[in-house]
């Protein structure tokens, strides 16, 4: 399939590993390991894969930082949305699921940004406006230090799941702060907790 919008002809291996990875991308909403692209390959050594993907970037069909496949990220797809990748408690914690398969239409808004969507359960936000069957755009966080005290985040308890909550550290705790009084703070070690996104925008359908 020759490339198109700039990108360059493939050859049949480098045209093998992107059809397998556009398959895999659509069906689990992540990039697969370098391992898991060897199985597929039918390849034991990772020295191929790591080749035909950095010939994939330099030919314009991904975009990839060696040494982090899950940072793999396909450009030769049109993208007709943002994922909405699982529900986040705007209540207790709960557990998110990657089977969901909407997509969010917001091109226009994100620009070229990295988004995810997830739907919001509970009422624990209702004072920041954010209402139970919301839709929350969030952009992934790469430093939580960064954060400004107050941002709302969607944060994962290891063992517990994930909630939606104004974000404050104080040394090494963590304090998870709803925007509702008939909630109490979640207070846990820093080292527990993983941010995985700040809100953007939120998406309500009436």
């Amino acid at each position: 399939m020759p490339g198109g919008s700039g990108r360059q002809e493939l050859t049949a291996a480098q045209q093998e590993l992107y059809d397998w990875l556009a398959d895999y991308i659509s069906q689990h909403r992540h990039s697969p390991s370098i391992r898991q692209m060897m199985q597929a390959m039918g390849l034991r050594s990772p020295a191929p894969i790591q080749s035909r993907l950095r010939h994939l970037q330099q030919k314009g069909w991904l975009t990839w930082e060696e040494g982090q496949a899950r940072t793999l990220r396909l450009l030769g797809q049109e993208t007709v949305g943002v994922p909405v990748l699982g529900a986040v408690a705007a209540g207790g914690l709960v557990e998110t699921f990657d089977d969901v398969q909407e997509h969010l239409d917001l091109q226009a808004v994100i620009g070229g940004r990295e988004l995810f969507a997830l739907s919001v359960n509970g009422d624990s936000m209702v004072d920041a406006h954010i209402a139970d069957g919301d839709v929350v755009l969030m952009e992934p966080v790469h430093d939580p230090s960064r954060l400004k005290p107050g941002t709302i985040v969607s944060a994962l308890v290891p063992g517990s799941g994930t909630t939606l909550k104004h974000f404050h550290r104080r040394g090494s705790t963590v304090t998870l702060e709803a925007a509702n009084p008939a909630y109490a703070p979640i207070v846990v070690p820093a080292d527990q907790v993983t941010v995985q996104g700040r809100l953007v925008a939120v998406w309500r359908q009436v």
